[in-house]
Order: structure tokens, then sequence, then C-alpha cells
């Protein structure tokens, strides 16, 4: 049995990049970590959603417990650090907010759990958070320096592969309305290094299809952030299959030649 830490940003970012992978890695019977970064405090809630005096970081923790259930987590751990917000946004020089933390400190925090988990594998996210959130990239920074400190074997960054999603969107008007196409990012023009990377710097492609359902309703958990006419949720099952059913790692010590198939097993050395 392994052990295998998933170091996200907010409550709901676990469900979405690497809901499956860990819904396989616990139907596989290995030990699933779960460490959240911030709390989401500063995450966008409708009018009249939480109940009177209700925080919504608290709301949000409530959520990732139930999500956590559903994936199959074994252990799940928060670092204490605010959520910073969007990028150019007052939140990001907030006290205590992660995209400001030391990353010494905060590296030191997660190195411990992994060093208590005696964990196989880490994953944090790409350069670029994946979409450039603040956060994001400090998940990046923190997870690489943690993953130094506590020896871990195996660090894996969570991306999107922008290929495939522009193959996606190509093909996404057979379930898609028009206004849904139309809020499609433009992969190929002025948004083209704003999500994920290119393929080709892509090392492991993980088939989670079998686990699209449970990552589906673990998205459902986190209704204070994903509402149930969200796009996540009223895409077709085939739709959600096709957008949902690949998650996609850069590893730094393994290679994949030019056109070679995609590694398949974070656990494989």
């Amino acid at each position: 049995m392994a052990t295998l830490v998933f170091f996200h940003a907010h409550p709901d970012d676990e469900c979405i990049q690497t809901g499956g992978t860990m819904a396989k890695a616990a139907a596989d019977g290995h030990r699933v970590v779960l460490v959240l970064a911030t709390r989401g405090e500063l995450g966008e809630v409708p009018d009249g959603f939480l109940d009177p005096g209700e925080a919504l970081g608290l709301r949000r923790i409530k959520e990732t417990f139930a999500s956590a259930e559903v994936l199959g987590v074994d252990r799940v751990e928060f670092l204490g650090y605010v959520d910073s917000g969007m990028i150019g946004t007052d939140g990001n020089d907030g006290p205590y907010c992660f995209w400001r933390a030391d990353v010494e400190s905060a590296a030191a925090r997660l190195a411990a759990i992994l060093s208590e988990e005696a964990a196989d594998v880490l994953t944090i996210y790409d350069d670029n958070g994946g979409y450039g959130h603040p956060d994001h990239i400090q998940v990046h920074r923190v997870g690489l320096r943690a993953g130094q400190l506590a020896g871990t074997p195996g660090v894996f960054e969570a991306t999107m592969n922008r290929d495939e999603m522009i193959r996606n969107i190509k093909n996404a008007s057979e379930f898609l309305s028009e206004e849904q196409l139309a809020e499609m990012p433009d992969l190929e023009g002025e948004d083209a290094d704003t999500f994920g990377v290119a393929e080709e710097r892509i090392t492991h492609a993980v088939d989670v299809t079998g686990f699209v359902e449970v990552k589906r309703a673990s998205m459902r958990c986190h209704r204070s952030q994903i509402a149930d006419e969200a796009f996540f949720l009223a895409m077709p099952d085939e739709g959600f299959a096709q957008a949902f059913g690949t998650e996609w790692y850069i590893s730094h010590r393994h290679e994949r030649a030019d056109g070679a198939p995609f590694l398949t097993d974070l656990l494989a050395e």
C-alpha cells in the first residue's frame, strides 16, 4: 500500500483537478491524504445561501469533508492560511494570505505531514497554477520545496492539457449550447497561455473514466461554489466523461519522448 498526498489551494479544487486520481487510488487500496492551503474564504457564494451569521470558510470546510468521504480520502488537513482571491484583488495583500506566505515556513508545515505519512507521491500544480490564480502558483512553489524537505520520491504537477481542451471545445457543439460555447476560453488566441500547458510538457495521463461519477458526486458536495446548474454539473454524462475522464500530470523525474504514449501510473518507477 502506498500513500498519496494531494495538495490543493482551496476546497473544491481537489475534486475538479485530481478527484478521479484520488478515488482510483483509494479504490486500489492506497492511503489518500488531502491537504488544503486555505479554507476558500473569498469564494463567490449566492446571496442567501449561507445561514445567518455563517462564515463561508466554515461552510467550505464542511463541504471539503463531505467531498473527501465521497472520494475515499483517509485524512484531511488545512495548513491554516487565508484565501488570497484572484490576481489583482485586495485579498492578494490580506493578512495571513497564502500568496504572501513565506515559502520555507509553509513548506515546512506541508513537509511535516509528508514525513509523518511517509508519502510516496505528492501532487501539486504546474508553475502557472493551472490558470494563474495566486494561491495555485503558491501551491506549486510551496509543494516543490516541501517535497524536497521531506524527500518525497514522486512529485507530480497536476495540470490541464491545453491541446486536449482545444480538441474538446471543437467537439463540444454536440452537447453545449451556444451560450456555453461562447463562455469557453479562446485557447488558440488571447487565452492561449492562460490555461494549462502544451501537451508536449505532460508526462502522465491517468484514465479516471471509471470514476467520473464519483468525481461528479464530490463536486456536488461543494454547493457553495458549484451549483446544480453550473457548467460542470449541467453537462451531459458523455460530455462530462470526455472533459474530465483523464487527469494530467507533469513529472520531472520521468521523460516522455515527443509523440510517445503518456505514462499512466503515478506509482510506477
